[in-house]
């Protein structure tokens, strides 16, 4: 492209600046009005619910025991909350890494990961969906479906 502005007869330096003035001329008053796509360049997801995209991409994946837990009312720092398991490390790094590509393709923008490097149990924050990939034996120590299921005293004193 510059090859093709200096051929036209305009000096490098003065193309370039011509140039980049063109690239932004938005005032901040339309900047704030505009919405902004995701930097992936996905568009915003329409009629896709992230919980449903989660929940496909680990069926997909052949996780098991799958368990989604509600937790409106609980706690603030999601809605829901999805515990599943993985065979081994191996598996548990696929399902992570196929979830964590399958809602940055929808749109759903960037999430906050932990534990892929050893893949015993790895933690995605999706925002308003939490999902945790298990390998059984860690699943079976840590128990998060009895510490957040409905089963809970103070849930049972409340209904």
């Amino acid at each position: 492209m510059l090859f093709d502005i200096i051929l036209e007869g305009g000096s490098a330096p003065n193309a370039l600046v011509k140039r980049n003035l063109n690239l932004n001329r938005l005032t901040s008053l339309e900047a704030d009005r505009t919405s902004l796509h995701p930097l992936s360049g996905a568009q915003a997801p329409q009629d896709e619910d992230l919980r449903a995209v989660a929940l496909d991409c680990l069926e997909d994946m052949k996780a098991e025991n799958t368990v989604e837990i509600d937790l409106t009312g609980k706690t603030s720092i999601a809605d829901t909350m999805i515990v599943t398991s993985g065979r081994s490390h191996r598996h548990v790094g696929a399902i992570a890494d196929r979830v964590i590509q399958a809602l940055k393709d929808k749109g759903f923008g960037t999430m906050r990961v932990e534990g892929l490097p050893t893949c015993d149990w790895v933690l995605i924050d999706a925002g308003d969906v939490l999902i945790h990939i298990f390998r059984p034996e860690v699943r079976g120590f840590y128990n998060l479906e009895k510490m957040w299921g409905a089963d809970r005293p103070q849930d049972r004193a409340s209904a």
